[in-house]
């Protein structure tokens, strides 16, 4: 059998020696998994320990291809595969796979071994592979790395979680600005690869302190004389961020500005780093997914390799909050226990005025929470908002109101339920836009995420103000006190 799958094997890379090193279109499939063949050939080549036939498929597969191999293979494979592959293993693939896969991966070698294999990688893809581990591991991986890289991970790792420290890189280009344009570019021309950054996109101008005076980006550099200064053509007002900043505050700045990189100082305007681009669009993507899952009642940390036991207890919490709400709900009917007794269509229709404000506060909360998160929605257009929704949730009221009514006084051949259901519903989208809005801006004044909290509380309300108006209208309407 397996000399039929090293066979098979020969036989991929004999039809299409290059198929799987030409991009993207290589080793996906349409539906953006690895091909089947692809993973196929690795397999046999992993268990047969056919180090040339690895080295072959997978060396010059992009980091993030790499990543996406080692997530496909059988959990069994993903570190002989690493073994197989030796110093030809980029590291920064273990930075694109979620924290649990790594993790596992990373346990299975020595501090050592993933010394050398973080030597080579930027400061920020370092920094992801060190967080995996604990303090004392994490000493003994930075003492086996050279001085220079160990002082500057030590000083990343001292930032908080979320803070652009550490999220930079630290290698830079800098230069101070009495150089002229010529000199910088045979400078950086005769400087060890390995002391550049992999890419760049310009160089900072630095005084003798090293505090930031501006940037030249490296079209600018090429377009100019090679006599010109830096000082002469390098852009002096150059937005930049603190090294303690928040790391949504800057993905926001990015957006904002169109920005391709930023450069970090610290207070006394030292620079200590970049950010680039590549880093702020995982920022954005795992700030967008975490707001995703609170309001699921989700936790960000979840992921889908994570057990069944730490996945339910992660949702326990949501879920008992939700049961509380639901008994309190659940009260409102018990008040008018008589009054469904006598009328069986109140118990029939509840449901559906309650449901309908639910939906139509849902859809006000998502808007609200992701215009807070993207601050959009502040003080200053926050009752111009609230008025807008109100005023949508009048009109869905309205307009819902009359369908549910005439539908509701057809099935029961009683015209006034129509009327009872349609002034319930009218009240409860309203009550609903304005517990969309209100909730989750009252939550974010006292500085708890809207995301997470919102959803409970917005739920509660619709249901308490559905049953009650619609059972309190009935009760009035035909008398049933």
């Amino acid at each position: 059998m397996r000399v039929a799958d090293l066979q098979d094997q020969a036989d991929i890379l004999q039809d299409s020696p290059a198929s799987f090193q030409d991009g993207i279109s290589s080793i996906y499939d349409e539906d953006g998994s690895v091909k089947a063949d692809f993973l196929t050939a690795v397999t046999a080549a992993v268990e047969a320990g056919e180090e040339a036939a690895v080295h072959e498929l997978a060396d010059d597969l992009h980091e993030a291809d790499l990543g996406a191999l080692l997530v496909a293979l059988d959990p069994d494979l993903r570190v002989p595969l690493i073994r197989l592959m030796g110093p030809a293993f980029d590291f920064a693939a273990l930075t694109e796979m979620d924290d649990n896969i790594r993790e596992e991966i990373l346990a299975h070698f020595s501090p050592r071994t993933v010394a050398e294999g973080v030597r080579e990688l930027e400061s920020d893809d370092a920094l992801t592979i060190l967080e995996d581990f604990d303090a004392k591991e994490q000493a003994e991986i930075l003492q086996a790395l050279p001085p220079v890289d160990r002082a500057a991970l030590r000083r990343c790792l001292d930032y908080p979680d979320n803070a652009a420290g550490r999220l930079m890189q630290t290698t830079v280009v800098t230069a101070p600005p009495f150089w002229t344009a010529g000199q910088a570019i045979d400078i950086m021309r005769e400087t060890d690869e390995e002391d550049l950054p992999d890419s760049f996109f310009e160089i900072f101008i630095v005084d003798p302190a090293h505090r930031f005076l501006g940037n030249v980006f490296l079209d600018t550099l090429m377009r100019a004389r090679s006599s010109a200064l830096l000082e002469d053509i390098m852009e002096r007002d150059r937005r930049r961020v603190v090294v303690t900043e928040d790391r949504g505050e800057v993905a926001r700045i990015f957006q904002r500005y169109n920005l391709i990189s930023v450069p970090v100082v610290d207070e006394a305007e030292r620079l200590v780093g970049v950010i680039t681009i590549d880093d702020i669009v995982d920022v954005i993507q795992e700030e967008t997914d975490a707001d995703l899952r609170a309001l699921g009642g989700v936790s960000e940390e979840e992921e889908l390799s994570d057990t069944v036991w730490w996945t339910a207890r992660g949702r326990f919490l949501w879920l008992f909050v939700n049961l509380l709400t639901a008994f309190i709900a659940s009260s409102v009917l018990g008040l008018f226990e008589e009054q469904m007794q006598k009328m069986v269509a109140l118990a029939v229709l509840a449901p559906i005025v309650a449901s309908q404000g639910g939906n139509a506060a849902t859809q006000t909360m998502t808007v609200v929470v992701r215009a807070l998160a993207t601050r959009e929605l502040s003080r200053a257009n926050a009752w111009r908002v609230i008025r807008r929704e109100l005023a949508v949730g009048i009109v869905n009221g309205l307009a819902f109101g009359l369908m549910t009514g005439i539908v509701s006084g057809y099935w029961f051949s009683l015209p006034g339920i129509g009327v009872v259901i349609a002034l319930a519903m009218l009240i409860n989208l309203a009550a609903g836009a304005l517990g969309g809005i209100l909730i989750p801006q009252t939550l974010a004044h006292f500085k708890i995420d809207p995301a997470v909290s919102s959803g409970a509380f917005v739920t509660t309300v619709t249901d308490v103000v559905g049953f009650f108006s619609f059972l309190g209208i009935a009760t009035l309407w035909f008398k049933l006190g």
